[in-house]
């Protein structure tokens, strides 16, 4: 019996890693410096996606994004 083959890399524990890394980061965009860790949380988040991770790392990269946003947005409020 053969199975069919996945198009998609077989994950690792260093894209989970990388994933998980990415929405910490996300979370750090928001509450300390968006521009720092929303960086960091988006090239993470690719680099999970890359490793295998696909749809958390893909996820994780967008909250990166969303979370820099919002900390630029909140941050603009508060200082104005």
């Amino acid at each position: 019996m053969s199975y069919p083959t996945s198009p998609a890399r077989p994950r690792s524990s260093a894209a989970r890693i990388c994933t998980i890394i990415a929405f910490v980061f996300a979370v750090l965009a928001v509450l300390i410096s968006p521009l720092i860790f929303g960086l960091l949380g988006l090239i993470l988040g690719i680099v999970a996606a890359v490793l295998g991770d696909k749809p958390l790392g893909w996820y994780a990269a967008g909250a990166s994004v969303v979370g820099a946003v919002l900390g630029i947005i909140i941050g603009a409020a508060l200082t104005s």
